[in-house]
């Protein structure tokens, strides 16, 4: 039922380079806000000075847009709720921090790390649980004074209430804390910089959200915020509870968690491959979601019409590479002849092309580019499959050669030249027949004739549709490709 008073957030921490993981987060957030007819906002959260970049942010910002995952509020955008960068609300972090001190749902903490340390190995070694013991809940007003005195720094401890807290995750269903396994948390560090635990919730309830969507990885800090957000309600902060719903784990080799250091877990990777936005967005939104039990090929308008965060499997998605190269060759075939010549654009020029620009020829790409869409997995295979008509010879690949060029071969492509410099290069048929004839007189099918053929014109065992190809190279180029490799048989 869409809902226009649904709000969503994607809050992602600007360091280093975009996360599959993350935007399958960003992803489901977006088609929940756009199924519903609701605000997804978009928040950056960089109070970590030690790991936070402008670069980072920048990449952000760019890879959202790229994959077309708009936002309504945010960087660039605006909104009521302004500004969209942690690193600019400080001010209300050290407000509310300390309204929550003075209504006494927070406390100062004066235990050192060692103190710490000991207490939680003490705690482990008795079979209890390892927590914060409190130690810091109650002190009197003489017990604080001598630790000032001492010049002990303090940390900010968010008071949990002594109850059981229960809530129903969207995705997960009702699940239970009891009060041992949540203990104290810190908010505010000794420096006075606010802690995540405290900055994320408060602007969740200043920026209004009704759904926070995240990773599993977040589950165990629920009843924390949980219990803030009835202080922040006390306090005329926050309106209402969020509701939460936790997204699947996505898992890597070895059924690990897909982690930053992974190859493939770089979305700068997928985009330098030169995945489509749109076969990207297909493949991450099944990690965790399907859309049909019989359909895995959609586009983004299916989604966003389709998409249910109820239909969330709880259980961890595994990346498969392989499905979402499949996806993405989908994706190409899909495109209209237009959009798959400019999308294949940056593959063809500098820097990814290895022939000179001044080689490139327009009317022949946009010849050969119906025979290619049918083949590509990713843009970026298109050098390697469109290379012979724009390099002055063609690729060298000795194993290709090698594989090819049997004993006899001199002999096939020497009739074979001779077939083609008679054929009507007007038709791709022709120039197949001249190859096929070749192949007969020396006892050959087509498919073994037309081996030595291809790689001595372009340099490699497989490739796009041969006698297409030879046609739009050309009968001169053709045959002094020809030329040149029987030249190197006989040497």
């Amino acid at each position: 039922m869409a809902n226009a008073n649904f709000r969503v957030r994607f809050c992602p921490s600007p360091t280093g380079n975009p996360h599959v993981g993350l935007v399958r987060t960003a992803l489901f957030n977006w088609a929940f806000a756009r199924h519903h007819g609701g605000t997804m906002v978009f928040r950056i959260e960089d109070t970590d000075a030690a790991r936070d970049s402008e670069e980072s942010y920048e990449q952000l910002l760019d890879s959202m847009r790229w994959l077309g995952l708009d936002w309504d509020e945010g960087p660039e955008v605006g909104g009521p709720h302004a500004p969209y960068r942690q690193s600019q609300r400080m001010d209300l972090y050290t407000d509310i921090a300390r309204r929550l001190l003075e209504a006494g749902h927070a406390y100062h903490c004066y235990c050192s790390t060692e103190e710490l340390d000991a207490r939680r190995e003490a705690a482990r070694a008795a079979g209890r649980p390892s927590g914060y013991d409190g130690h810091c809940r109650d002190l009197t007003a003489e017990q604080i004074a001598a630790y000032q005195a001492e010049g002990r720094p303090a940390i900010v401890r968010f008071r949990m209430p002594d109850e059981t807290i229960t809530f129903t995750d969207l995705v997960r269903g009702e699940l239970t804390f009891t009060p041992e396994n949540v203990p104290d948390y810190g908010i505010v560090r000794a420096n006075g910089a606010p802690l995540y635990t405290l900055v994320n919730p408060v602007d969740d309830a200043l920026m209004e959200i009704t759904h926070v969507l995240r990773g599993e990885d977040l589950l165990s800090s629920t009843p924390r915020q949980i219990a803030l957000y009835k202080a922040l309600i006390e306090l005329g902060v926050a309106q209402a509870i969020p509701a939460f719903g936790h997204l699947p784990y996505v898992m890597g080799e070895g059924n690990k968690k897909l982690s930053k250091r992974d190859p493939q877990a770089s979305l700068n990777l997928y985009r330098e491959r030169g995945f489509l936005p749109e076969g990207l967005l297909n493949y991450l939104s099944l990690l965790g979601w399907s859309f049909s039990a019989d359909q895995d090929v959609f586009s983004v308008a299916e989604l966003i019409e389709r998409f249910d965060i109820a239909d969330v499997n709880a259980n961890p998605a595994r990346f498969d590479l392989k499905k979402a190269e499949a996806i993405n060759a989908d994706h190409i075939r899909r495109l209209d002849g237009k959009a798959f010549a400019e999308a294949c654009e940056p593959w063809l020029n500098a820097p990814f092309a290895p022939w000179a620009p001044e080689r490139f020829d327009r009317a022949a790409w946009e010849a050969i580019a119906p025979y290619a869409q049918t083949r590509l997995t990713v843009l970026s295979d298109i050098t390697a499959n469109v290379d012979f008509l724009f390099l002055e010879e063609p690729a060298e690949d000795e194993a290709s050669w090698a594989k090819a060029m049997k004993e006899g071969s001199a002999e096939l492509l020497t009739t074979a030249r001779a077939k083609l410099e008679a054929a009507d290069w007007s038709s791709a048929d022709s120039l197949k027949e001249a190859v096929l004839t070749a192949g007969e007189a020396h006892g050959l099918k087509l498919g073994k004739a037309q081996a030595p053929v291809r790689v001595a014109v372009t340099g490699r065992t497989v490739g796009l549709p041969l006698f297409e190809s030879l046609e739009i190279l050309g009968k001169e180029r053709t045959l002094a490709r020809i030329d040149a490799a029987l030249a190197k048989l006989a040497a």
